[in-house]
């Protein structure tokens, strides 16, 4: 057998060429505690259940007694009465796919059941309709990344199954309108799901916020991700419904084979134990009254830097965010000479030390554009470097002021302009190749704007299979 440190040591010079998990550079992805204690009390309950199997939990009954527990935790914090029942889940994505799943199959409609969302509907409702066979009827936004109840409440019909809502928008930090929309899906019958997969775990902790959880009537379910604001590890999250009977349909159960009875509450079968374990424990240790002093934290690094962000001249905060996290575009409303793109001011800042997510501006179905932005996410983790983090964010804008926005129509033409090709794996590798994309594990360019003029330039069937051949040759076995 190989021996074991050599095998770490190998593990520790991969993970230094990784972005940052802790110490709030990364501003988007991970969610720190900046609690050491928090973390060591994770990693102890993981390798407790390291060989357990969450399949299931007649054989190992901790992972019932945990998941009970977790469930009545994230029930009480989020409104939910004596009739809520609840699932963990892998993650935010397979909350979503089963909230669309018991929505499918508790649909009582005539055709192809129908999902209405916002625009800024997160990805994985996309995937979930593709997935389970559904129409996502996608509901165009305001310039301010809000949509309005009526735009949403029009087009429900009896082919409607599901209304997804978020709380707040992961893009935008938008809090969409549950309260109306919720009351008016109830009306016709139709499930109303709540995306708080990014707020559930801080916004009870917020104040100042129209209602959006269970205590609404008419919300059906709400997911609401343990591994963001639980501090959990990746990956664990609840899916909370309201009704035994509508949550019995998201179960999967056979007993039309040899092999033992299946029965199965989420998309996995075998699944780890640990992330759950995990989370359990960080909820032991903190209580509410632990989530709520991390959430204060984010309260006032939030409110810092956008009061900060509002006194560099040509950037702007979209809309008006909710929670711990928002979008900057550029400011319009000055001189072309004093406006910084959002996206070369994100390059920028990681050139300083600090990771901000870009956003491709996005046409909407009505053809209005939604500009293009960057992404940030404050955690507890952000207070202790918030100097250091308003002070580069001052450099980075000061470095690129007046320098336009990388052109989509200059990126699309180094590909060779004229009709776009057929994309097989090896001529999507060649166009990768052509813009510097090729090479997976250490081609990336160090400025992503370039890539980020391509998306918004680009068809987004052809954009999305160039990232999927990129994506898939980073994982690729390499020939020596």
């Amino acid at each position: 057998m190989r021996d074991p440190q050599e095998i770490l040591a190998r593990l520790k010079e991969l993970r230094e060429a990784d972005a940052p998990t802790h110490g709030g550079r990364v501003l988007s992805y991970v969610y720190d505690s900046g609690l050491p204690e928090l973390d060591r009390l994770a990693a102890n309950a993981m390798a407790l259940v390291q060989q357990v199997n969450g399949l299931d939990p007649t054989a190992f009954t901790s992972v019932a007694v945990m998941e009970r527990e977790v469930i009545g935790f994230a029930r009480d914090l989020l409104g939910g009465d004596k009739n809520v029942v609840g699932t963990m889940t892998s993650g935010g994505t397979e909350s979503c796919l089963l909230a669309v799943k018991t929505a499918r199959s508790n649909y009582l409609g005539a055709g192809t059941p129908k999902i209405i969302a916002p625009t800024t509907v997160h990805a994985a409702f996309h995937k979930a309709a593709e997935y389970f066979g559904l129409e996502l009827e996608l509901i165009p936004v305001e310039a301010d990344g809000q949509v309005k109840a009526s735009a949403i409440i029009e087009k429900m019909g009896p082919d409607t199954a599901l209304v997804v809502l978020s709380a707040p928008c992961y893009p935008y930090a938008a809090m969409d309108p549950v309260a109306d929309v919720a009351g008016a899906a109830a009306a016709q019958g139709i499930d109303c799901h709540v995306d708080a997969c990014i707020g559930g775990w801080i916004l009870p902790f917020w104040q100042g916020l129209p209602d959006w959880d269970l205590r609404v009537p008419g919300v059906t379910s709400l997911a609401a991700d343990l591994h963001k604001y639980g501090y959990a590890p990746k990956g664990t999250s609840v899916l909370l419904t309201r009704g035994r009977d509508r949550q019995r349909a998201q179960y999967f159960a056979t007993t039309r084979w040899p092999g033992y009875p299946v029965v199965n509450s989420t998309l996995l079968g075998s699944k780890s134990a640990a992330p759950l374990a995990a989370a359990w424990a960080i909820i032991n240790a903190l209580g509410a009254p632990g989530f709520a002093a991390l959430a204060d934290s984010c309260r006032r690094s939030t409110d810092s830097l956008l009061a900060h962000l509002d006194s560099i001249d040509g950037l702007r905060v979209l809309g008006k965010p909710v929670g711990p996290l928002f979008a900057v575009a550029q400011d319009d409303g000055v001189p072309v000479g004093r406006r910084v793109d959002p996206h070369r001011w994100a390059d920028k800042l990681r050139t300083h030390g600090w990771y901000a997510q870009l956003q491709p501006a996005f046409r909407q179905l009505d053809g209005s554009w939604m500009p293009r932005t960057t992404h940030v996410t404050i955690t507890p983790a952000t207070e202790p470097g918030l100097t250091g983090l308003s002070e580069a964010m001052v450099k980075a804008a000061d470095e690129v002021r007046g320098e336009p926005g990388v052109d989509p129509g200059e990126v699309l033409a180094a590909l060779g302009g004229g009709a776009l090709p057929e994309l097989d794996s090896d001529t999507a590798q060649g166009l990768l190749a052509q813009i510097g994309l090729a090479d997976g594990s250490a081609g990336l360019p160090e400025a992503m704007a370039p890539v980020m003029a391509l998306v918004e330039a680009l068809p987004r069937e052809f954009s999305g299979r160039l990232l999927i051949e990129l994506m898939a040759r980073m994982v690729e076995p390499r020939d020596p």
